[in-house]
Protein backbone atom coordinates (compact mmCIF):
# COMPACT_ATOMS: atom_id res chain seq x y z
CA UNK A 1 0.00 0.00 0.00
CA UNK A 2 0.97 3.67 -0.44
CA UNK A 3 2.02 5.97 2.27
CA UNK A 4 0.13 8.75 0.78
CA UNK A 5 -3.32 9.48 1.25
CA UNK A 6 -6.03 9.48 -1.42
CA UNK A 7 -6.30 12.24 -4.23
CA UNK A 8 -7.49 15.40 -3.81
CA UNK A 9 -10.58 14.69 -5.54
CA UNK A 10 -13.61 13.14 -4.46
CA UNK A 11 -14.88 10.64 -7.30
CA UNK A 12 -14.77 7.09 -6.42
CA UNK A 13 -16.85 4.52 -5.50
CA UNK A 14 -17.59 5.96 -2.34
CA UNK A 15 -19.00 9.65 -4.07
CA UNK A 16 -22.76 9.70 -4.06
CA UNK A 17 -24.72 9.25 -7.60
CA UNK A 18 -25.51 12.32 -9.16
CA UNK A 19 -26.83 10.23 -12.32
CA UNK A 20 -29.25 7.19 -10.36
CA UNK A 21 -31.84 7.21 -13.43
CA UNK A 22 -33.05 4.50 -14.07
CA UNK A 23 -32.85 4.27 -17.60
CA UNK A 24 -35.20 4.59 -20.40
CA UNK A 25 -36.45 1.37 -21.79
CA UNK A 26 -35.69 2.92 -25.04
CA UNK A 27 -33.23 5.38 -26.85
CA UNK A 28 -31.37 6.18 -30.20
CA UNK A 29 -27.70 5.33 -28.72
CA UNK A 30 -26.18 3.83 -26.04
CA UNK A 31 -23.16 5.05 -24.88
CA UNK A 32 -20.75 2.53 -22.97
CA UNK A 33 -19.05 4.62 -20.30
CA UNK A 34 -19.12 8.25 -18.37
CA UNK A 35 -15.21 9.00 -18.99
CA UNK A 36 -14.71 12.32 -21.31
CA UNK A 37 -15.34 10.56 -24.34
CA UNK A 38 -18.73 8.93 -23.40
CA UNK A 39 -19.96 12.00 -21.87
CA UNK A 40 -18.83 14.39 -25.09
CA UNK A 41 -20.04 11.82 -27.45
CA UNK A 42 -23.29 11.92 -25.98
CA UNK A 43 -23.44 15.84 -25.72
CA UNK A 44 -22.63 16.27 -29.12
CA UNK A 45 -25.53 13.62 -29.84
CA UNK A 46 -28.30 15.20 -27.74
CA UNK A 47 -27.21 18.28 -29.58
CA UNK A 48 -28.40 16.65 -32.98
CA UNK A 49 -31.51 15.56 -31.81
CA UNK A 50 -30.96 11.99 -31.15
CA UNK A 51 -32.16 10.37 -28.27
CA UNK A 52 -29.00 8.75 -26.10
CA UNK A 53 -28.12 7.13 -22.88
CA UNK A 54 -24.97 7.07 -21.18
CA UNK A 55 -24.10 4.07 -18.56
CA UNK A 56 -21.74 4.02 -16.30
CA UNK A 57 -20.58 1.18 -14.03
CA UNK A 58 -19.39 3.95 -11.46
CA UNK A 59 -19.13 7.19 -11.20
CA UNK A 60 -18.98 9.53 -14.24
CA UNK A 61 -15.10 10.12 -14.52
CA UNK A 62 -14.52 8.37 -12.50
CA UNK A 63 -11.61 6.10 -13.46
CA UNK A 64 -8.61 7.95 -16.02
CA UNK A 65 -10.96 10.65 -16.75
CA UNK A 66 -10.24 12.60 -13.52
CA UNK A 67 -7.23 10.96 -12.55
CA UNK A 68 -4.88 12.23 -15.57
CA UNK A 69 -2.41 14.94 -15.66
CA UNK A 70 -5.18 17.81 -16.89
CA UNK A 71 -3.04 18.97 -19.87
CA UNK A 72 -5.26 20.08 -22.73
CA UNK A 73 -2.17 19.29 -25.41
CA UNK A 74 -1.73 19.71 -28.95
CA UNK A 75 2.00 19.62 -29.09
CA UNK A 76 3.67 16.29 -29.63
CA UNK A 77 0.32 14.78 -30.94
CA UNK A 78 0.04 12.31 -33.94
CA UNK A 79 -0.03 13.51 -37.05
CA UNK A 80 -3.67 11.90 -37.09
CA UNK A 81 -4.92 13.23 -34.01
CA UNK A 82 -3.48 16.72 -34.53
CA UNK A 83 -6.57 18.26 -36.58
CA UNK A 84 -9.11 16.53 -33.72
CA UNK A 85 -7.31 18.33 -31.38
CA UNK A 86 -6.99 21.62 -32.61
CA UNK A 87 -10.47 21.28 -33.36
CA UNK A 88 -10.77 19.99 -29.66
CA UNK A 89 -8.97 23.16 -27.91
CA UNK A 90 -11.26 25.54 -29.90
CA UNK A 91 -13.96 24.10 -28.29
CA UNK A 92 -12.26 23.99 -25.13
CA UNK A 93 -12.57 27.77 -25.43
CA UNK A 94 -16.20 27.96 -25.59
CA UNK A 95 -16.74 25.39 -22.96
CA UNK A 96 -14.75 28.02 -20.66
CA UNK A 97 -16.78 30.32 -21.65
CA UNK A 98 -20.18 28.72 -20.68
CA UNK A 99 -18.93 27.13 -16.92
CA UNK A 100 -16.40 29.85 -15.83
CA UNK A 101 -13.63 29.49 -14.11
CA UNK A 102 -14.89 26.24 -12.37
CA UNK A 103 -13.65 24.70 -15.56
CA UNK A 104 -10.17 25.70 -14.41
CA UNK A 105 -9.48 26.14 -18.19
CA UNK A 106 -6.23 27.96 -18.75
CA UNK A 107 -3.96 28.17 -21.43
CA UNK A 108 -0.27 28.85 -20.38
CA UNK A 109 1.02 26.53 -22.79
CA UNK A 110 3.00 23.27 -22.59
CA UNK A 111 6.78 23.09 -22.62
CA UNK A 112 9.05 19.72 -23.31
CA UNK A 113 12.30 20.34 -21.93
CA UNK A 114 15.66 18.66 -23.78
CA UNK A 115 18.46 17.70 -21.80
CA UNK A 116 20.29 16.88 -24.88
CA UNK A 117 20.60 17.33 -28.29
CA UNK A 118 18.90 14.18 -29.63
CA UNK A 119 15.81 15.11 -27.72
CA UNK A 120 16.05 18.58 -29.59
CA UNK A 121 16.13 16.78 -32.75
CA UNK A 122 13.00 14.82 -31.79
CA UNK A 123 10.48 17.35 -30.95
CA UNK A 124 12.01 19.15 -33.90
CA UNK A 125 10.60 16.49 -35.90
CA UNK A 126 7.30 17.71 -34.78
CA UNK A 127 7.01 21.00 -36.27
CA UNK A 128 6.15 20.75 -40.27
CA UNK A 129 3.00 18.50 -38.48
CA UNK A 130 2.39 22.05 -36.17
CA UNK A 131 2.84 24.28 -39.40
CA UNK A 132 0.34 22.58 -41.61
CA UNK A 133 -2.23 22.52 -38.64
CA UNK A 134 -1.63 26.50 -37.64
CA UNK A 135 -0.46 25.78 -34.04
CA UNK A 136 1.98 27.89 -32.86
CA UNK A 137 4.58 25.58 -31.57
CA UNK A 138 8.38 26.89 -31.23
CA UNK A 139 11.78 25.88 -30.72
CA UNK A 140 13.41 27.15 -27.59
CA UNK A 141 17.18 27.84 -27.05
CA UNK A 142 19.06 27.91 -23.30
CA UNK A 143 18.36 31.39 -23.81
CA UNK A 144 15.25 31.53 -25.33
CA UNK A 145 13.80 28.70 -22.62
CA UNK A 146 14.29 31.42 -19.42
CA UNK A 147 13.67 34.41 -21.29
CA UNK A 148 10.13 32.69 -22.53
CA UNK A 149 9.16 30.79 -19.33
CA UNK A 150 11.34 31.40 -16.71
CA UNK A 151 13.26 28.19 -16.47
CA UNK A 152 16.89 27.33 -16.33
CA UNK A 153 18.31 23.68 -14.63
CA UNK A 154 19.75 21.43 -16.37
CA UNK A 155 18.38 21.61 -19.68
CA UNK A 156 19.67 23.05 -23.00
CA UNK A 157 16.39 23.98 -24.46
CA UNK A 158 12.75 23.07 -25.40
CA UNK A 159 9.68 22.65 -27.82
CA UNK A 160 7.13 25.03 -26.25
CA UNK A 161 3.00 25.69 -27.56
CA UNK A 162 1.47 28.28 -26.22
CA UNK A 163 -1.55 27.98 -27.06
CA UNK A 164 -1.96 24.65 -25.37
CA UNK A 165 -3.97 24.79 -21.84
CA UNK A 166 -5.27 22.93 -18.88
CA UNK A 167 -8.00 21.88 -16.91
CA UNK A 168 -9.03 20.75 -13.43
CA UNK A 169 -10.07 17.34 -14.84
CA UNK A 170 -11.89 15.80 -11.84
CA UNK A 171 -13.87 19.19 -11.57
CA UNK A 172 -14.29 19.40 -15.55
CA UNK A 173 -15.75 15.96 -16.78
CA UNK A 174 -18.50 16.32 -13.76
CA UNK A 175 -19.23 19.51 -14.95
CA UNK A 176 -18.96 18.43 -18.70
CA UNK A 177 -22.00 15.67 -18.00
CA UNK A 178 -23.88 18.23 -16.73
CA UNK A 179 -23.86 20.32 -19.80
CA UNK A 180 -24.90 17.01 -21.94
CA UNK A 181 -27.75 16.30 -19.30
CA UNK A 182 -28.60 20.19 -20.33
CA UNK A 183 -29.01 19.35 -23.86
CA UNK A 184 -30.96 16.41 -23.39
CA UNK A 185 -28.93 13.25 -22.83
CA UNK A 186 -29.67 10.68 -20.42
CA UNK A 187 -26.86 10.07 -17.87
CA UNK A 188 -27.17 6.82 -15.45
CA UNK A 189 -24.51 6.21 -13.00
CA UNK A 190 -24.02 2.47 -10.74
CA UNK A 191 -25.63 0.87 -14.14
CA UNK A 192 -23.06 -1.53 -16.12
CA UNK A 193 -24.24 -2.54 -19.29
CA UNK A 194 -23.27 -6.77 -19.48
CA UNK A 195 -23.66 -7.15 -23.43
CA UNK A 196 -25.37 -6.99 -26.44
CA UNK A 197 -28.64 -7.31 -27.62
CA UNK A 198 -28.48 -8.88 -31.16
CA UNK A 199 -31.42 -9.37 -34.01
CA UNK A 200 -30.28 -10.70 -37.21
CA UNK A 201 -26.43 -10.06 -36.28
CA UNK A 202 -27.56 -6.22 -35.86
CA UNK A 203 -27.81 -4.32 -32.28
CA UNK A 204 -30.92 -4.21 -31.35
CA UNK A 205 -30.31 -3.33 -27.74
CA UNK A 206 -28.33 -3.59 -24.75
CA UNK A 207 -28.47 -5.90 -21.91
CA UNK A 208 -27.81 -3.51 -18.04
CA UNK A 209 -27.96 -4.46 -15.22
CA UNK A 210 -31.05 -2.59 -14.58
CA UNK A 211 -32.76 -4.42 -17.68
CA UNK A 212 -32.49 -4.13 -21.57
CA UNK A 213 -32.52 -0.65 -23.19
CA UNK A 214 -34.11 -0.98 -26.89
CA UNK A 215 -31.35 0.86 -29.46
CA UNK A 216 -30.18 0.73 -32.94
CA UNK A 217 -26.34 2.13 -31.95
CA UNK A 218 -24.17 1.73 -29.41
CA UNK A 219 -20.65 3.35 -28.52
CA UNK A 220 -18.14 1.19 -26.39
CA UNK A 221 -16.16 4.09 -24.89
CA UNK A 222 -15.55 2.15 -21.95
CA UNK A 223 -11.68 2.82 -20.96
CA UNK A 224 -9.74 0.41 -19.73
CA UNK A 225 -12.75 -2.08 -19.40
CA UNK A 226 -13.79 -2.05 -23.65
CA UNK A 227 -11.38 -4.67 -24.57
CA UNK A 228 -12.79 -6.78 -22.11
CA UNK A 229 -16.50 -6.36 -22.95
CA UNK A 230 -15.68 -6.03 -26.40
CA UNK A 231 -13.99 -9.59 -26.53
CA UNK A 232 -17.20 -11.21 -24.96
CA UNK A 233 -19.38 -9.92 -27.82
CA UNK A 234 -16.66 -11.92 -30.56
CA UNK A 235 -14.36 -8.20 -30.93
CA UNK A 236 -10.83 -8.51 -30.12
CA UNK A 237 -8.81 -5.05 -29.62
CA UNK A 238 -5.18 -6.02 -28.53
CA UNK A 239 -5.54 -3.32 -25.70
CA UNK A 240 -3.42 -3.29 -22.60
CA UNK A 241 -3.15 -1.19 -19.50
CA UNK A 242 -0.33 0.77 -17.68
CA UNK A 243 -0.58 2.09 -14.33
CA UNK A 244 0.35 5.71 -14.19
CA UNK A 245 1.18 7.30 -10.79
CA UNK A 246 0.56 11.12 -10.29
CA UNK A 247 0.90 13.37 -7.18
CA UNK A 248 0.15 16.63 -5.81
CA UNK A 249 2.10 18.86 -4.06
CA UNK A 250 1.98 21.45 -1.46
CA UNK A 251 2.15 24.99 -2.09
CA UNK A 252 5.25 25.91 -3.77
CA UNK A 253 6.48 29.30 -5.34
CA UNK A 254 5.45 29.70 -9.24
CA UNK A 255 8.72 28.71 -11.26
CA UNK A 256 6.16 28.22 -14.96
CA UNK A 257 2.45 28.51 -15.48
CA UNK A 258 1.74 26.04 -17.90
CA UNK A 259 2.32 22.43 -18.25
CA UNK A 260 5.77 21.18 -18.32
CA UNK A 261 7.56 17.58 -18.64
CA UNK A 262 10.97 16.26 -19.64
CA UNK A 263 12.05 12.76 -19.56
CA UNK A 264 12.01 11.76 -15.83
CA UNK A 265 9.17 14.16 -14.63
CA UNK A 266 5.98 16.18 -15.66
CA UNK A 267 4.64 18.71 -13.54
CA UNK A 268 1.77 21.30 -13.88
CA UNK A 269 0.49 24.40 -12.25
CA UNK A 270 -2.72 24.14 -9.69
CA UNK A 271 -5.05 27.07 -8.99
CA UNK A 272 -4.19 25.86 -5.12
CA UNK A 273 -0.75 27.11 -5.51
CA UNK A 274 0.67 23.41 -5.78
CA UNK A 275 1.79 21.45 -8.49
CA UNK A 276 0.68 17.96 -10.44
CA UNK A 277 3.62 15.97 -10.53
CA UNK A 278 4.14 12.23 -12.52
CA UNK A 279 7.20 10.37 -13.68
CA UNK A 280 7.25 11.55 -17.03
CA UNK A 281 6.94 8.32 -19.41
CA UNK A 282 7.64 6.04 -16.55
CA UNK A 283 4.30 3.03 -15.90
CA UNK A 284 3.67 0.03 -14.48
CA UNK A 285 2.88 -3.09 -16.41
CA UNK A 286 0.96 -6.21 -14.68
CA UNK A 287 0.91 -9.15 -16.88
CA UNK A 288 -2.15 -11.09 -17.66
CA UNK A 289 -3.82 -13.14 -19.86
CA UNK A 290 -4.20 -10.10 -22.59
CA UNK A 291 -0.39 -9.49 -22.51
CA UNK A 292 0.71 -13.13 -23.74
CA UNK A 293 -2.33 -12.66 -26.45
CA UNK A 294 -1.00 -9.41 -27.96
CA UNK A 295 2.86 -10.12 -26.48
CA UNK A 296 4.12 -10.38 -30.73
CA UNK A 297 1.92 -7.18 -31.45
CA UNK A 298 3.51 -5.08 -28.98
CA UNK A 299 7.02 -6.05 -29.63
CA UNK A 300 7.53 -3.13 -31.89
CA UNK A 301 6.47 -0.59 -28.86
CA UNK A 302 8.28 -2.76 -26.43
CA UNK A 303 11.42 -2.23 -27.76
CA UNK A 304 11.46 1.30 -28.06
CA UNK A 305 10.14 1.44 -24.47
CA UNK A 306 11.94 -1.33 -22.22
CA UNK A 307 13.18 0.45 -20.22
CA UNK A 308 10.46 3.20 -18.97
CA UNK A 309 8.52 0.43 -17.93
CA UNK A 310 8.41 -1.78 -14.37
CA UNK A 311 7.27 -4.98 -15.13
CA UNK A 312 4.96 -6.93 -12.47
CA UNK A 313 4.06 -10.67 -12.43
CA UNK A 314 0.27 -10.52 -12.13
CA UNK A 315 -2.04 -8.04 -11.81
CA UNK A 316 -4.19 -7.09 -9.03
CA UNK A 317 -7.61 -9.10 -8.21
CA UNK A 318 -10.23 -6.84 -10.04
CA UNK A 319 -8.33 -5.41 -12.66
CA UNK A 320 -10.11 -6.06 -15.94
CA UNK A 321 -6.78 -7.99 -17.31
CA UNK A 322 -6.45 -10.06 -13.70
CA UNK A 323 -6.22 -14.07 -14.22
CA UNK A 324 -8.97 -14.03 -11.92
CA UNK A 325 -11.20 -11.64 -14.08
CA UNK A 326 -14.29 -13.51 -15.78
CA UNK A 327 -14.31 -13.39 -19.72
CA UNK A 328 -17.57 -15.00 -20.28
CA UNK A 329 -20.65 -14.43 -17.98
CA UNK A 330 -24.14 -14.54 -18.27
CA UNK A 331 -26.53 -11.42 -19.26
CA UNK A 332 -28.69 -12.42 -16.29
CA UNK A 333 -26.04 -12.40 -13.96
CA UNK A 334 -23.17 -10.07 -11.97
CA UNK A 335 -20.35 -9.15 -14.70
CA UNK A 336 -17.03 -7.99 -13.94
CA UNK A 337 -18.32 -4.47 -14.35
CA UNK A 338 -20.46 -4.76 -11.26
CA UNK A 339 -17.95 -6.31 -9.34
CA UNK A 340 -15.59 -3.14 -9.69
CA UNK A 341 -17.33 -0.16 -10.31
CA UNK A 342 -14.62 2.32 -9.79
CA UNK A 343 -10.71 0.84 -10.77
CA UNK A 344 -8.71 2.73 -7.91
CA UNK A 345 -5.12 1.70 -8.34
CA UNK A 346 -2.21 1.95 -5.80
CA UNK A 347 0.20 4.17 -6.78
CA UNK A 348 3.40 3.46 -7.12
CA UNK A 349 5.60 4.65 -4.02
CA UNK A 350 9.07 3.74 -5.81
CA UNK A 351 7.65 6.29 -8.62
CA UNK A 352 6.57 8.83 -6.23
CA UNK A 353 10.12 8.79 -4.57
CA UNK A 354 11.95 9.22 -7.66
CA UNK A 355 9.93 12.29 -9.33
CA UNK A 356 9.65 14.42 -6.05
CA UNK A 357 13.57 13.78 -6.11
CA UNK A 358 13.77 14.49 -9.72
CA UNK A 359 11.91 17.45 -9.12
CA UNK A 360 13.64 18.85 -6.54
CA UNK A 361 16.91 18.04 -8.44
CA UNK A 362 15.45 20.26 -11.70
CA UNK A 363 14.30 22.75 -9.79
CA UNK A 364 15.98 23.30 -7.05
CA UNK A 365 15.26 27.33 -6.51
CA UNK A 366 11.67 26.55 -5.28
CA UNK A 367 12.65 23.66 -2.80
CA UNK A 368 12.15 19.90 -2.19
CA UNK A 369 8.05 19.39 -2.74
CA UNK A 370 5.74 17.93 0.14
CA UNK A 371 3.64 15.27 -1.67
CA UNK A 372 0.48 15.59 -0.60
CA UNK A 373 -1.64 13.27 -2.17
CA UNK A 374 -1.03 11.05 -4.69
CA UNK A 375 -3.21 8.26 -7.37
CA UNK A 376 -2.81 6.28 -10.15
CA UNK A 377 -5.25 5.55 -13.23
CA UNK A 378 -5.45 2.29 -15.61
CA UNK A 379 -4.29 3.75 -19.08
CA UNK A 380 -5.63 1.81 -21.71
CA UNK A 381 -3.30 1.54 -24.53
CA UNK A 382 -3.09 0.02 -28.09
CA UNK A 383 0.51 -0.95 -30.18
CA UNK A 384 0.64 1.88 -32.13
CA UNK A 385 -0.79 4.53 -29.37
CA UNK A 386 -3.61 5.54 -30.82
CA UNK A 387 -6.94 5.37 -30.54
CA UNK A 388 -9.95 3.27 -32.08
CA UNK A 389 -12.75 5.01 -33.36
CA UNK A 390 -14.73 2.85 -36.01
CA UNK A 391 -17.75 1.19 -36.97
CA UNK A 392 -17.22 -2.50 -36.41
CA UNK A 393 -18.49 -4.16 -39.72
CA UNK A 394 -19.37 -7.43 -38.71
CA UNK A 395 -21.81 -5.98 -36.37
CA UNK A 396 -24.02 -3.27 -37.35
CA UNK A 397 -25.02 -0.40 -34.88
CA UNK A 398 -21.34 -1.03 -32.90
CA UNK A 399 -19.14 2.06 -33.05
CA UNK A 400 -15.57 1.58 -30.83
CA UNK A 401 -14.22 4.66 -29.34
CA UNK A 402 -11.79 3.49 -27.02
CA UNK A 403 -7.70 3.30 -26.47
CA UNK A 404 -6.92 7.18 -26.53
CA UNK A 405 -3.58 5.74 -24.87
CA UNK A 406 -3.69 8.32 -21.97
CA UNK A 407 -4.04 11.28 -24.53
CA UNK A 408 -7.54 11.86 -23.70
CA UNK A 409 -8.72 14.18 -21.77
CA UNK A 410 -7.53 16.82 -24.10
CA UNK A 411 -8.74 15.90 -27.10
CA UNK A 412 -11.95 14.66 -25.40
CA UNK A 413 -14.35 17.47 -26.92
CA UNK A 414 -13.27 17.58 -30.07
CA UNK A 415 -13.47 13.08 -30.31
CA UNK A 416 -16.68 13.38 -28.88
CA UNK A 417 -17.79 15.64 -31.96
CA UNK A 418 -16.36 13.35 -34.43
CA UNK A 419 -17.86 10.26 -32.76
CA UNK A 420 -21.01 11.49 -32.48
CA UNK A 421 -20.77 12.12 -36.25
CA UNK A 422 -19.66 9.06 -36.82
CA UNK A 423 -23.01 7.27 -35.63
CA UNK A 424 -25.12 9.88 -37.02
CA UNK A 425 -24.29 9.13 -40.33
CA UNK A 426 -22.36 12.74 -41.27
CA UNK A 427 -19.23 13.64 -42.42
CA UNK A 428 -16.58 13.85 -39.45
CA UNK A 429 -14.34 16.25 -40.77
CA UNK A 430 -11.56 14.14 -40.27
CA UNK A 431 -9.53 11.49 -41.94
CA UNK A 432 -10.36 8.60 -39.29
CA UNK A 433 -8.00 6.24 -41.46
CA UNK A 434 -5.50 6.13 -38.74
CA UNK A 435 -8.15 5.02 -36.32
CA UNK A 436 -9.86 1.97 -38.42
CA UNK A 437 -10.22 -1.07 -36.81
CA UNK A 438 -9.08 -3.32 -39.28
CA UNK A 439 -5.20 -2.51 -38.83
CA UNK A 440 -4.75 -4.66 -36.86
CA UNK A 441 -6.12 -7.53 -38.51
CA UNK A 442 -5.29 -6.39 -42.86
CA UNK A 443 -1.36 -6.98 -42.64
CA UNK A 444 -0.69 -3.16 -42.17
CA UNK A 445 2.31 -2.39 -40.49
CA UNK A 446 1.83 -0.36 -37.37
CA UNK A 447 2.64 3.36 -37.15
CA UNK A 448 3.98 4.30 -33.76
CA UNK A 449 2.76 7.11 -32.35
CA UNK A 450 2.42 8.50 -29.40
CA UNK A 451 3.91 11.58 -26.94
CA UNK A 452 3.50 12.58 -23.41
Amino acid sequence: MSRYSGPAFPISEATAIRHPGPPPAETDVVVIGGGIIGVMTAWHLAERGLRVVVCEKGRIAGEQSSRNWGWVRQQGRDPGELPIMVESLALWKGLAEEFGEALGFRQEGVLYLARSEAEMAEYEAFLPHARANAVDTVMLDKAGLQARTGLSGPWIGGQFTASDARAEPWVAVPLLAQGAVRRGAVLVEGCAVRGLDLAAGRVAGVVTEAGRIACSQVVVAGGAWSSLFLRAQGVAIPQLLVRSTVAQTAPMPEVFAGNAADDRFAFRRRADGGYTIAPAQRHDFFIGPDAFRNFFTYLPVLKRDFRSTSFHPAAPSGFPDAWGTARRWALDRISPFERVRVLNPVPSDRFLREMVADFAEALSQIGRPVVQSAWAGMIDTLPDVVPVVDRVPATPGLVIATGMCGHGFGIGPGMGRVVADLVAGNATGHDLSRFRLSRFSDGSKLNIGGGL
